[in-house]
């Protein structure tokens, strides 16, 4: 057991919450659970497991849920890990971090590991693999940035380390629920563009301090809204599918590709679309919009 308090938010996560806590208990001294008050067995699993179970109300809004869990959590170890109900770590993953967290010099106070997908079953090798991301952090020394989409851990003062393991993203909700989910996303990710667009962005008080990749992502994606509607959601699917050799995981691999990088980028750039029907240009009606009609608000 390691010096690691686990924080997992849930909602409805009875599928896959056995499995995260069981994969991770072996390493972790403590297990917290900030739950949206969900209505199926999450709870119930979740303390028969061990874990230390809070409720708080879900604002539409993971960074602001995630920091509530690190301000109010009784957090007694070093180090904090970051992880999603249906993620988990690689058996090589654990036993690097109990190979190598120990060992790590005082500056380093954040670990990044690479994300693989695993997509109706089939880990998704071609396309966007590996994703970098900071997900163990020392307690104190980061926070969850405050974005609407694609938030990252900020460190607040040392460096990060790259471990060379994976951790794994399966969902196991059928096509449905992902496809029901990503529509809920695509507002999120709609306003988080405008945003860009507009040069507003979210309410963010702290310096923001991304691993190499986050950054160099953020950055891409600054460059993304920037280019036309419907044409960029297009280039980005032949940029994944063809150049990044998407095609080559089969049909699997094309619904992935399709689905996750086409159609819901479409979607996003639809309600984009859609909200500059009503709101023209002015960056002050979209601002209003987006707040009186979604509740999301966008500050200057």
């Amino acid at each position: 057991m390691l010096d690691i308090s686990v924080i997992i938010l849930t909602y409805n996560e009875e599928i896959h919450i056995r499995r995260c806590i069981e994969n991770i208990r072996p390493i972790a001294k403590d297990i917290f659970i900030v739950d949206s008050f969900s209505i199926d067995k999450t709870l119930e699993i979740a303390q028969g497991l061990g874990a230390q179970v809070y409720q708080n109300k879900w604002e539409n809004n993971y960074a602001k849920q995630f920091n509530w869990a690190l301000d109010n959590f009784p957090i007694k170890t070093k180090w904090v890990l970051r992880l999603d109900a249906d993620e988990y770590l690689t058996d090589e993953l654990i036993n690097e971090i109990q190979e190598k967290l120990s060992a790590l010099s005082d500056d380093i106070t954040g670990v990044v590991f690479k994300r693989r997908h695993i997509f109706l079953g089939k880990w998704m090798k071609r396309g966007i693999y590996p994703v970098k991301l900071l997900r163990l952090f020392q307690y104190k020394k980061a926070i969850c940035e405050q974005r609407l989409m694609d938030e990252h851990i900020q460190l607040l003062e040392g460096n990060a380390v790259e471990f060379d393991y994976d951790f794994v993203d399966h969902n196991l909700n059928d096509l449905s629920w992902w496809s029901n989910k990503h529509i809920g996303y695509a507002i999120r990710e709609a306003a988080d563009l405008l945003a860009i667009e507009y040069t507003t962005d979210i309410k963010n008080t702290q310096v923001p301090k991304l691993g190499e990749q986050a950054a160099a992502k953020r950055k891409k994606k600054i460059n993304y809204a920037k280019q036309p509607l419907f044409i960029r959601s297009f280039a980005y699917f032949i940029y994944r599918y063809f150049f990044k050799l998407g095609f080559t995981e089969g049909k699997k691999g094309f619904l992935w590709h399709f689905l996750q990088g086409w159609w819901y980028r479409t979607l996003v750039d639809a309600k984009i679309f859609e909200i500059k029907q009503v709101c023209g240009n002015d960056k002050e009606k979209i601002v209003t919009y987006l707040e009186t009609q979604y509740g999301i608000k966008l500050y200057k």
